[in-house]
């Protein structure tokens, strides 16, 4: 609060800032805040600049495909969070298939008649260096 009050106390005289004029004994001219000897005052008023039709349509044809830009990037950023979700989802279900199968167990599948047909060993550990291969490939 205090700090918001000094910098309104100080507002005003920088707002009514004074620039002054000069010519040394050199023949230069020079300007300054402070008042030398024979300085007179500048007035200095602020540059309005007007532009003409051409200008503002340009101005506007710029800020249009800015804006387009802008939007293709947030697009793209959106596009590239949402594989990075699926690719992250795809690597959480690898690895725990992974984990399912390296606790160890007795696997099967079914058949065409309805008959369950375990895994041998071998079919078992080849299904893990597959994950593992794809866990690498996918996720590291």
């Amino acid at each position: 609060m205090r700090v918001l009050l000094l910098l309104l106390a100080l507002l005003p005289p920088l707002a009514t800032a004074q620039i002054y004029r000069w010519t040394d004994a050199e023949g230069r001219v020079h300007f300054g805040q402070r008042p030398a000897a024979g300085a007179e005052q500048v007035e200095v008023r602020p540059q309005i600049i007007e532009r003409d039709e051409a200008t503002r349509q340009r101005e506007e044809r710029s800020e249009k495909f800015f804006d387009a830009r802008r939007q293709e990037q947030q697009a793209d950023a959106a596009q590239v969070g949402k594989q990075r979700a699926q690719r992250e989802k795809e690597c959480r279900g690898l690895r725990e298939e992974l984990a399912v199968l390296q606790r160890g167990g007795r696997y099967f599948r079914t058949d065409a008649a309805g008959e369950r047909v375990y895994y041998s060993e071998s079919e078992i550990e080849k299904a893990r260096q597959q994950l593992a291969s794809r866990i690498r490939q996918r996720c590291d």
